[in-house]
């Protein structure tokens, strides 16, 4: 059984799309949060009750999630079936994913964690523009783009069942799938890394002592970005980046020394 999720809600339109074209791979349900749920990472609702709801969306059963991405993975693999689901999907979701800043920052990226925090395999999957972004989201939001969005799902569908075709689901603790709105498949793929890049402000003022979130757009680069998953997506290609949740950065010996106090 796969679970399929996502951040952006029971409207995001390439939810019933994606629904549709993994049901080639296996039995697909759906847990969903019921609104947008952008930028929260993996939380977790904790001091109030989470809520779902049985709902029908164009012929598709789902569960629609009061709470976070990360508890409606949570509620799909340990609470709402019978079996424990073989695959997490995560998206399609509206905008990349890719840097470090983001992909920590990512709804979508979060629900994958969570079922890797689960031992459940997990891919999430996020498609955007390198152009200027509200007028694409603007255009992949009209109804005009429905048939756009089928086909990138076919597309997504057909990758992730290559993927568990060569192992990579089970390589990687959860794999994190960036790709251009018009990707197909002759765009290119790469097996990428994740770009050292985190961004500058997130909220602007509105009212004395209060803030509302608006992405400035500042980035700050720490690192250079070939081949990694941002420099993949300025090329135009599919970046496919396997992760390893959190590891240790190697310590050369002569700070470790020092730190433990061995140094002569």
């Amino acid at each position: 059984m796969i679970l399929l999720t996502n951040d952006d809600g029971l409207d995001s339109p390439s939810l019933i799309p994606f629904a549709r074209a993994l049901e080639r791979l296996d039995r697909v349900e759906v847990v969903v949060p019921d609104r947008e749920r952008s930028w929260v990472g993996k939380a977790i609702t904790r001091f109030e009750p989470v809520t779902v709801t049985r709902v029908v969306r164009d012929g598709v059963s789902m569960w629609a999630c009061s709470g976070y991405p990360a508890d409606a993975v949570q509620l799909g693999v340990h609470a709402l079936f019978e079996s424990t689901p073989d695959l997490v999907v995560s998206g399609i979701n509206l905008g990349y994913n890719h840097g470090a800043g983001f992909l920590m920052s990512s709804g979508t990226v979060g629900a994958a964690v969570e079922a890797w925090v689960s031992g459940v395999r997990s891919v999430a999957f996020s498609t955007g523009s390198m152009d200027d972004w509200h007028a694409w989201k603007q255009a992949v939001l009209a109804p005009g783009a429905r048939p756009a969005w089928q086909r990138l799902a076919s597309y997504c569908a057909a990758l992730t069942e290559e993927m568990l075709s060569v192992g990579l689901t089970d390589i990687a603790d959860v794999v994190s799938v960036n790709l251009p709105f018009e990707a197909g498949p002759d765009t290119p793929r790469r097996i990428t890394t994740i770009a050292r890049v985190g961004y500058d402000r997130l909220f602007r003022p509105d009212g004395p002592g209060r803030f509302v979130h608006e992405f400035g757009g500042g980035l700050r680069h720490f690192e250079a970005l070939e081949g990694t998953d941002v420099d993949a997506a300025h090329h135009g290609w599919v970046s496919i980046t396997p992760l390893r949740m959190p590891q240790a950065a190697e310590v050369p010996d002569e700070v470790r020394a020092r730190i433990e106090g061995q140094a002569d």
